[in-house]
Order: C-alpha cells, then sequence, then structure tokens
C-alpha cells in the first residue's frame, strides 16, 4: 500500500530502507564523514564510498546486496557544491543519499525494477511526472542499449520518455580514480503539466522543471590512475544514489528542498535571528538564509565527528563553510554571534537518526560559538579595508583587486579567497586569485608553515621586517639569557564582550601598567608550537620588570613575549635579562616527554594502529590523542601505565640530534601524524623503542618525570580516543585525591578496610528493593484509582473505558497519575494489554518530575503488526523527547510536558498510520 503524503523524511528514510531489507539487502548504517582509509577523497560524498573496497574486489562483506542512509558532503574535489549553495533549489554542501547497492549479485534488470517499483508503488509517485536518461555512447563505450530496453519493458515508456546523454550526464565516476560505470537517472517534473520538450531546464528557486531524483550507476570498470584505462572490475555491481532532500521536496509538494521538514526549520531560524522574514524567493535575503541553514548542517555533523575549524584540510574546508555562513549573517544584519544558535537547532531535529550529534551537542555548541567569536573581531576591520580599496578602485577605473591585497585579508583577517571573491562580485569587481595564491603559497619560511587564517596584526608585519634574521632559540640549553630589545608592542583592548578586540601598536617605548608583546634577537623562551605551551616568566634590566604569560610565534622566524611591565619602562634598544619560570619548565618537559613514552606504550598494547593525532601538554596539563576505534578497558590502561613507569624508572637518558629527513627515517624515528618537517629535522631518542621527531623541550633523564598516571579516557572523533595523565608532584596530588574521595566513600558507607565494595553492594541491593517495593505500591494504587486526566477513581476495568478498535486491534491510550514512577506504568500496560485481549496495544503516559514518561505494550498478535519500538518514537518527539525498545514492549521519556496529552492522542493516529504502512 502507498505511503500517506505529504511524507515526513524521517518516514521516506525508514520507507526506503525497509523496501530493501524486504528484499534481501542488509542495512548498513552511515560511514562517518571522514573517509577511512581513503586518502583521495577528502569527504565521503556518496553512499558507495564505504563499499569501494567492495566493488574492486579488495575488501569482501557476509552479504551481497546491501542499502544505506549515508551522510556526505560534496564541498572539494570533483563534487563541490559550495557556490551554488542557497542560490538554487538542490544544491546543499550536507545532504543524506539513500542507496542500494549490489556487489556481484544483481545487475540492471533488478536495479531498475526495484527503483521504478519503489518509485511508483510504494510512495506513489506518478508515472506521467518522470523520465529516465541512459549513456549514448559518446567517449568511446557502447551506448547503454540493455538499459533502455529493460527500461521499456519496466515503464512502457517510448524514446521519448528514455532520454539518451553524453558522459558527463550518464557515466558516473567517483573522482579521477576509483570504480565507474555507465549510469541511468530517474528525473521528476515540478509544476502542473510534465512537459519533456523541458527536459535540462533546472527549476528555479521557487519555479518548475526537472530534477534528477535518483542515480542508477551500472559499475563495470575502475580507474586505477588519474587518466587512466578502465579496468573491468571482477563482477558488474549496483550502486544507486538519491538524495533524501530531493525525494522528500517530491512527496512533500514543494520545489525546493529548503521547503522540505530537512531543512525549512532551519531557514526558519536564521529568519528568525535576522527579524526577518523568509518569503522562499531568489532575494538576496533569502539566499543567505538558505547559505546559512545549510552550513549549520555541514558545522555540526563534521563537529561532532572532531572536525574543527583550523588550518589543515579537512578542519580549514570547515572554517571555510562557517565564515561564509557569518558573512552571510553579517549580510542579514546579525550583529551577534549566532551560528551556534542554528547548529543546536540542526542537533534537536538530527539528533534521534544521528546520536552523535545529540552526545556531542555542548562541543558543537561552545566551538561554534568561539569560531565565530574569532572572526568577527577581524571581518569588520577586513570589511571596511575593502571597502576603502573598492572607493579608490572605482576613482581609478581598476575592475581586480590585486593579488596582494587579496592575500593580506587572507593572512591577516583569515578571509578565505572564495569569500574575497563573494564580496567583490557583490560590487561588481573581479579578484587575482591565482596571483593571491601563489603569494600566499610563498609566504610560508622555512621553520614552520604560517597559519593563512591565522589574524596576523600589521604590528607583527612590522616587527618582523625590523628583526631581520629570525629570532634565535636559546632554550634548548639555557633557561635563561641576555638579549637586545628590537619591538616593543603595545596591547590594548577595545570594546567589550564579543565585540573585544586587541589593537596593537608599535612604539619605542612602554611604562608601568601596560600590556605589551616584546621581541628580541636571541630567546630561552619556548613559543607555542607542536602542541607544547609557549614558556612564561620575567623580562628585567636595572629598574624594570615585565611578567611574561605567554609566548608565541604569530609569524615565521617572529617571536612575542606577551606580558605586563610590572616596574619601570621597557624601550627599544634596551639590553633585558629573560628568564624562563623554571619550575612551570620543568613540569612542562616532564609531560612532553611522556607523551613519547606514552605513545610508545600505546602501540606496544593496543597495536600499531595506535597513532597520535594531536597532544597538548603544559605545566599542567597532558593531552594525548590517538586513533583507537573503541573505549580503553582498565587492563589495557594498567598496562599502559605500568610500561610507561617501567621506561621512567630506568632513567634512561634523553639525547637530541639535529641531522637530515632521510637519516633519521633510516634509524627508526617515528613522525607524528600531519606535522610537517623540513630537510633537517630534530630526533629524541629516549630508548631503542622510542625515537621520534620533536621540536619541544624535553627532561635530560627518563627519571625526572617520576611518577606517570592516566586521569581519564575518552572519545573525541570517530575513531580517535583522548587520554589526560599527569606526571611528577602533579600524579601524585591526583593519587592523594583519589585516596581522599575513597576515605570519604569509606566514612559514607561505615566501611572498614577493603570492604567499601562490599558494602556499597548492599546499599544499591536495598535501594533497589525499595524501588520494588514502592513500584508495587503505586501499582496497587493505580489499580484502585484508575487513571484519568485529574487521577480520580475508577479502577483497572474503568481505564478500559475509551478503548478503540482500529484494523483489527484494540488501541488504549492514556494518562495516568503524575508522579507514577515508569516501573510501575510499565507493569500497569501489560495488566492493560493482557484485560484488552490478545490483539491489542497499550499506550500510558505521566509527569514524573520534570518529565513527561511514555510506556507502550503490544500483545504477541499485534506485534505481527506493529512494533512497540517504532510505534513509540513519533510520539516520543512530540514531548521532545526518544525512546525505544522491543517488539513488544517500549519506554520513553521527554522535557516537554505540557504536551504529553497532545502526545497521548497522536498514539490512535500513529497506529493507524503504521498499520497503512
Amino acid at each position: 500500500m502507498p505511503i500517506e503524503t505529504p511524507a515526513s523524511s524521517d518516514l521516506l528514510r525508514r520507507t526506503f530502507l525497509e523496501f530493501f531489507a524486504q528484499r534481501g539487502h542488509e542495512i548498513v548504517p552511515s560511514a562517518p564523514l571522514v573517509p577511512q582509509n581513503d586518502p583521495t577523497l577528502m569527504f565521503v560524498n556518496a553512499g558507495m564510498v564505504q563499499f569501494k573496497d567492495v566493488f574492486t574486489g579488495k575488501d569482501r562483506r557476509p552479504y551481497q546486496r546491501a542499502a544505506s542512509s549515508q551522510k556526505c558532503i560534496r564541498i572539494s574535489g570533483k563534487h563541490n557544491d559550495l557556490e551554488n549553495v542557497g542560490v538554487t533549489a538542490r544544491h546543499q554542501t550536507f545532504f543524506e543519499m539513500l542507496g542500494n547497492f549490489s556487489f556481484g549479485d544483481y545487475f540492471k534488470e533488478d536495479a531498475i525494477a526495484f527503483a521504478w517499483e519503489l518509485l511508483t508503488k510504494v510512495v506513489d509517485i506518478s508515472p506521467s511526472r518522470l523520465v529516465v536518461t541512459i549513456y549514448n555512447g559518446e567517449g568511446g563505450f557502447p551506448a547503454d542499449d540493455e538499459a533502455a530496453a529493460i527500461w521499456r519493458k519496466v515503464t512502457g515508456f517510448g524514446d521519448d520518455r528514455i532520454l539518451r546523454l553524453g558522459p558527463a550526464d550518464n557515466f558516473w565516476s567517483m573522482g579521477d580514480v576509483g570504480p565507474c560505470g555507465p549510469c541511468s537517472e530517474i528525473h521528476f517534473f515540478h509544476g502542473k503539466e510534465p512537459d519533456v520538450s523541458r527536459f535540462g531546464e533546472e527549476p528555479r528557486i521557487d519555479g518548475t522543471g526537472w530534477t534528477e531524483i535518483w542515480n542508477n550507476v551500472f559499475m563495470q570498470y575502475e580507474r586505477v590512475e588519474k587518466d587512466g584505462p578502465l579496468v573491468p572490475l571482477p563482477a558488474p555491481s549496483i550502486d544507486t544514489g538519491m538524495g533524501l532532500e530531493r525525494l522528500a521536496s517530491v512527496l512533500q509538494g514543494v520545489t525546493s528542498n529548503y521547503d522540505t521538514d530537512l531543512l525549512r526549520g532551519l531557514v526558519e531560524k536564521a529568519a528568525e535571528l535576522s527579524g526577518k522574514a523568509y518569503t522562499g524567493g531568489s532575494a538576496d535575503d533569502d539566499v543567505s538564509m538558505r547559505v546559512i541553514a545549510d552550513h549549520a548542517r555541514t558545522t555540526a555533523f563534521l563537529m561532532a565527528e572532531g572536525i574543527m575549524p583550523e588550518r589543515q584540510r579537512r578542519e580549514y574546508v570547515l572554517r571555510r563553510v562557517m565564515r561564509r555562513a557569518i558573512r552571510h549573517g553579517h549580510r542579514l544584519g546579525i550583529d551577534r554571534p549566532f551560528l551556534h544558535e542554528v547548529a543546536l537547532e540542526v542537533v534537536r531535529r538530527m539528533g534521534d537518526t544521528y546520536p552523535e550529534l545529540r552526545d556531542k551537542r555542548e562541543f558543537i555548541a561552545r566551538a561554534t560559538e568561539d569560531e565565530e567569536v574569532r572572526f568577527r573581531s577581524t571581518l569588520k576591520r577586513g570589511m571596511k579595508i575593502l571597502d576603502e580599496r573598492f572607493a579608490e578602485m572605482r576613482s581609478s577605473g581598476e575592475r581586480t583587486l590585486p593579488a596582494g591585497a587579496a592575500a593580506d585579508l587572507y593572512t591577516t583577517y583569515g578571509f578565505p579567497l572564495d569569500l574575497t571573491q563573494v564580496i567583490c562580485a557583490e560590487s561588481n569587481f573581479d579578484v587575482d586569485v591565482p596571483g593571491a595564491e601563489a603569494i600566499i603559497r610563498g609566504g610560508t619560511e622555512a621553520d614552520g608553515p604560517i597559519d593563512p587564517t591565522a589574524a596576523v596584526d600589521a604590528a607583527h608585519r612590522e616587527a618582523r621586517a625590523k628583526l631581520g634574521q629570525p629570532v634565535v632559540f636559546t632554550g634548548y640549553e639555557h633557561e635563561e639569557g641576555e638579549s637586545e630589545v628590537v619591538a616593543v608592542i603595545r596591547v590594548e583592548v577595545e570594546g567589550e564582550g564579543d565585540r573585544a578586540r586587541k589593537v596593537r601598536t608599535l612604539v619605542e617605548r612602554a611604562e608601568a601598567g601596560a600590556a605589551v608583546e616584546l621581541v628580541v634577537r636571541q630567546t630561552p623562551f619556548y613559543a607555542e608550537s607542536g602542541g607544547q605551551v609557549g614558556d612564561a616568566g620575567e623580562v628585567t634590566a636595572d629598574g624594570l620588570r615585565v611578567e611574561v604569560k605567554d609566548t608565541q610565534k604569530p609569524l615565521a622566524g617572529l617571536v612575542v613575549h606577551e606580558g605586563v611591565v610590572r616596574e619601570g619602562a621597557i624601550a627599544v634598544g634596551q639590553h633585558v635579562r629573560l628568564e624562563v619560570d623554571h619550575a612551570a619548565r620543568s613540569a612542562t618537559r616532564r609531560n612532553h616527554s611522556a607523551t613519547h613514552v606514552l605513545h610508545w606504550a600505546l602501540r606496544k598494547v593496543l597495536g600499531e594502529h595506535a597513532q597520535q593525532k594531536g597532544s597538548r601538554v603544559g605545566p599542567d596539563l597532558l593531552r594525548f590523542d590517538f586513533t583507537h576505534n573503541k573505549p580503553l578497558t582498565r587492563e589495557e590502561i594498567s598496562r599502559i601505565e605500568d610500561l610507561v613507569n617501567e621506561k621512567l624508572l630506568s632513567n634512561a637518558k634523553v639525547t637530541t640530534e639535529i641531522l637530515p629527513m632521510d637519516e633519521a627515517r633510516r634509524r627508526g624515528a617515528m613522525a607524528i601524524f600531519e606535522e610537517k618537517y623540513g630537510d633537517t629535522v630534530r630526533m629524541l631518542t629516549m630508548t631503542p623503542e622510542v625515537v621520534e621527531l620533536c621540536g619541544g623541550t624535553h627532561a635530560r633523564s627518563l627519571g625526572d618525570i617520576g611518577l606517570f598516571k592516566i586521569t581519564s579516557e575518552g572519545g573525541v572523533a570517530a575513531g580517535v580516543r583522548r587520554l589526560f595523565a599527569s606526571t611528577g608532584l602533579n600524579a601524585l596530588a591526583y593519587t592523594r585525591g583519589v585516596e581522599a574521595e575513597l576515605a570519604r566513600a569509606r566514612q559514607a558507607a561505615k566501611a572498614q578496610g577493603g570492604d567499601l565494595a562490599e558494602k556499597i553492594g548492599k546499599i544499591v541491593a536495598h535501594e533497589r528493593e525499595l524501588e520494588k517495593k514502592i513500584t508495587e505500591l503505586e501499582r496497587r494504587i493505580l489499580e484502585g484509582a484508575g487513571p484519568t486526566q485529574g487521577g480520580g477513581g475508577g479502577g483497572i476495568d474503568a481505564m478500559l473505558e475509551g478503548a478503540r478498535e482500529i484494523g483489527g486491534i484494540k488501541v488504549l491510550a492514556r494518562r495516568v497519575p503524575d508522579g507514577t514512577n515508569p516501573g510501575a506504568l510499565r507493569d500497569l500496560a501489560e495488566k492493560l494489554r493482557d484485560k484488552l485481549g490478545d490483539r491489542s496495544a497499550v499506550l500510558l503516559g505521566a509527569v514524573v518530575g520534570d518529565k513527561a514518561q511514555l510506556a507502550v505494550m503490544l500483545s504477541k498478535a499485534a506485534t505481527e503488526r506493529l512494533k512497540a519500538g517504532e510505534l513509540i518514537k513519533p510520539i516520543a518527539r512530540i514531548v521532545g523527547g526518544s525512546g525505544g525498545g522491543r517488539p513488544d514492549m517500549a519506554q520513553a521519556g521527554g522535557t516537554d510536558v505540557a504536551q504529553l496529552d497532545a502526545a497521548i492522542a497522536a498514539a490512535y493516529v500513529e497506529v493507524e498510520r503504521a498499520l497503512a504502512s
């Protein structure tokens, strides 16, 4: 029986997967957006990506048919939809792709039959609104006459509805290399009267036209190298893809994906934040709202996988997306951080389907807001510079923004080049993009890459120019030294809160009380890099004391000592003494050296796959990220600690050498994840097994580290775990804290010696026994009282009043007195179900504390047509919650208690819908 329309996206996703499950397909969960073991892709951009090695014969699965709903991002490489987002009706950077796959099992005939049956019989799309396309044979491969014949047989279409197109449309490949083959697309007509003569005319944002909704790829070949020959695959296979957003637009009767239930709520959230109305048209404000809606989804989903807006490959793509959305918010007149609010709306709407969003809710909100605060502080200044430049260009008649100006915006204000292009285009100017890219690529110096999105102040550039040669670091051998002051930068803060920004001015002299950044010719202070925090300490001279709070490297070759003049005055040309905080440096040394031993121990215990993905070390902090796909067990943590401490007890000497990269590799040095190295490197040797490349400061002997203790372990992204640990006196303080907590627990439990666990076990068992007694008492009270909206009497038989028969099943939905605990709710639902008879379904609800609680019970016969776990989900969403369970029993809870009565009433509607489908 066809599904009812308009159908929700959740129903469409479920219908698609159930359709193929009934036809022998394994339902495979969505793979992460970051491809696993595939360096050719930035992000997963199609459903077949996780099956790529299966298609090529490199991997085998226990099934030959599969179906999935895959998270996808198209924002880089061949498939890059960024510039079309918000402008067209159908483009997004993030979307869900529904797909069915065959690995050498069925081929064209079944794939076409499945697609046609699902579209025209299950979701009930009229065939008169569909046309199909096939490969016409251009490009050196035969025309797909076989597919044409199958389509005629299955659909009854003539050649006027089976269109033949070239390889650009009907020969599919995932990228420059990988599986590929001819494909056949199904297109839908948006509008009143389908007109094949208009094929190829994309629907406007608010207009009519043809849209591709499903692509069936007949996977026959593999391209093993760029522009290389095509090699036949081991067995012909099927790869199909249908955008959920496009299917939803068809079944919900709208022409734009942004008007579906997947995106419309996010668009309206952007409209609400801007205080403007969304009209659904092509006006600039409408485009901006759609951009924000799409980019908020991409932001939330990437952050849920641990991707942060930074300078590396994927991280920088996320930063581009976020800054583009922030820019569109600026155009809408939103003058405060807002993107995190739209991202939270993504979490609220999609968290049930993708729990990783819900799990990372707070992280997504905080990281999104932090990035927006950073960018907003420079956006207005960058816009002011561009406006001034535009005025000059209009006066001179120039039409192209020079490469140097675009590159300066990139390095100084964090403006991605594509954002500069958009801003310029709005004022009818072009940008010398190739020239700007060449300048940026040439701006990296030998001692480290410059962050292309960091806010580099003009004062830093001037100080670097005054310096001449790069600052010399003497801190490997010394923690104090003397040098000449080359530059004094006075730092002042303008504005408050989110609008606060640092204003740096190069001065000749700074008096007591001034916040400054000092530049000297040589320094023992370590500037933050490689995961190690910058040093703190003092700069002194006769009558002068500057407290240094941090040390940074804003530009290659430039080190700035950030601090406050506490006594006297400091001036350019002055000779000063620099002294690093010895205690803090020593603690940092211990922690940094411990990370290298930890890295070795992780590989020893977990396997060679446990590779470093990042770290952060300071005097009070040791954080280490590594690749591993599950939480560490208590035994694994103990073994890792034992191995590290055994190495520390050996008191092996730590040595460093400067040598060519090739020589370091030959001697077994391990390079760290995505770090960039020059031809000459610093190799750190702790033991024959612990040899790594590192530029940080380290303990002179492993025994200097003292005690090593892991304090916590958790996940930060798919396949990435994070450890926190302490060393030396910090580790001792941690263990004493644990001992103190145990002592308090013993006192509270009145435990002696080693019987704490036994005492706690008895307390927990007693609590459970009391809960059972409370549940039994509540059940007796309920059976005697009978549930009504007001909690009045009537007994359990009276509670059966109001039961309705739907499709041969007796259905009862009731509210019981508030305060009823979930156990009693479940027991009562079970008793009512048994009273109603063999073909029955019961839903009960109550407010417990500050939450709405729901329970569903089905008889055995009812489970042949209904599933309690599925039935409760849409009902739970009404009270702002989620739930699930077995086919015969399910429970749920939600925070919107005011909607409990509405949720209970909806039970009858959901039963009808479930039986109909």
